[in-house]
């Protein structure tokens, strides 16, 4: 591969050390959503399920996920090559850190994958042994994020569906709305499947409120994941959509308001129903904004970035509620909803919005269905194993006493925040 001019690569370098933000991001907020007891937990098991899925993916996930251009391995039926693995050295052994693309993509995915690795871990909110997590983590981060990235960015089959079937440009996700938040995503609603709802919960009120504390991790982390998303997203307008430098700022806009859309949304919401605003609900919706507009920063036009985004605030939240009340699924922070269903949405809303070309929409609904239809079950599958065969998930927190009983007359937070 040619690589980058200086300007690009120093700025390359630049927005990945910015990436770690990202992940403090969301360990904050999700920390917010844990009860006091759980909050070291969170916090803890965010840092270290980074830390093994780095290892993971250097070890073995990047030489499967490859980059474009790189040795893979493919299958030929009739005039289509169906690009399926890539076929690197293990231990990054394939690169030179001459300053090519290829050598940036590594250098941020060792992050994302990390991004991607918190999120199951957010939707379990200490009830998941950090052990069965990491395990969990080790065939996330060398098994199937590597497979699908290799899909969409490093040269496998759905980048190439423009190529081999004149879908647009192919499946596109420069920011990672799929690889990362609803890969994540499905992780949780696998694990979250397989323990079930907790039995003896707290009622939990109508009225909003919260810790103090809590309101704080929420907010900060909103904070923090802000700047970790900006280079989530500039970086994968540069890597992958082929973005100079010059033209990263319509993407720092469209992804401050696709986010902002997402919030105005979420703060209606609040005063209609509970006469102010509430901390839980924001940190929730601007989180799905940051998610959508992963999928449609580097492509669409900022009012198209504010439609999007008022969007996932709406079908994420609406989404969160449809699971707790018709699915019963256990997901305080509302993580299946926030990366997966706004993911999902803002994938096919790049087919909607964006430029590209005729059939792009299709494209994107492929990839979607690919998800949904194939890594779902195949994510669903190994977690099943590792449960009934290797290492049980448990619905208990395996570092922290049980929690004391409280008296009947505490009230528990609101419907979107979980009891302290």
């Amino acid at each position: 591969m040619i690589p980058l001019s200086g300007s690009a690569s120093v700025l390359c370098v630049l927005l990945i050390c910015a990436l770690p933000f990202a992940l403090a991001g969301l360990a904050l907020i999700y920390a917010g959503f844990s009860g006091a007891r759980n909050t070291s937990q969170v916090l803890i098991g965010s840092l270290s399920l980074a830390a093994v899925a780095a290892v993971i993916y250097y070890a073995i996930g990047f030489a499967w996920q490859s980059y474009p251009g790189g040795v893979s391995y493919a299958m030929q039926f009739g005039s289509t090559t169906w690009d399926w693995i890539g076929a690197q050295k293990l231990f990054f052994h394939s690169l030179d850190w001459n300053g090519t693309a290829a050598c940036f993509i590594a250098g941020s995915q060792i992050f994302a994958v990390g991004i991607a690795a918190v999120i199951p871990w957010g939707a379990c909110l200490g009830r998941w042994r950090i052990s069965a997590a990491a395990v969990s983590t080790v065939l996330l981060a060398g098994l199937i994020y590597p497979l699908f990235a290799h899909w969409v960015w490093g040269g496998g089959w759905l980048a190439h569906l423009g190529v081999g079937f004149n879908l647009g440009g192919g499946f596109v996700d420069p920011g990672g709305a799929a690889t990362i938040q609803v890969i994540g995503a499905l992780f949780a609603l696998s694990v979250l499947w397989l323990m079930g709802s907790r039995t003896g919960q707290p009622e939990i009120s109508t009225e909003p409120g919260g810790a103090v504390h809590q309101e704080i991790y929420m907010l900060a982390g909103c904070l923090l994941a802000f700047i970790g998303w900006l280079a989530l997203n500039a970086l994968g307008a540069v890597l992958f959509a082929g973005l100079t430098s010059v033209s990263l700022v319509p993407v720092v806009i469209n992804t401050l308001l696709c986010a902002s859309g997402s919030l105005f949304i979420a703060l209606l919401v609040a005063r209609l129903r509970f006469g102010k605003s509430d901390a839980a609900l924001c940190a929730k919706a601007w989180l799905a904004g940051l998610v959508a507009s992963s999928a449609v920063a580097a492509y669409v036009k900022p009012f198209s970035a504010i439609v999007v985004g008022a969007i996932a605030g709406i079908i994420a939240l609406s989404a969160e509620w449809l699971l707790r009340e018709f699915c019963d699924l256990d997901d305080p922070a509302g993580a299946v909803a926030i990366h997966g269903v706004a993911g999902l949405w803002g994938l096919f809303a790049l087919g909607m919005f964006s430029n590209l070309p005729p059939g792009q929409t299709l494209a994107q609904l492929v990839g979607i269905g690919t998800l949904i239809g194939l890594m779902l079950p195949i994510i669903y599958g190994v977690n099943w194993l590792l449960d009934r065969k290797l290492i049980h998930f448990s619905t208990g927190s395996e570092d922290q006493p049980p929690a004391p009983q409280q008296p009947s007359s505490v009230k528990h937070g609101t419907d979107l925040v979980t009891g302290t």
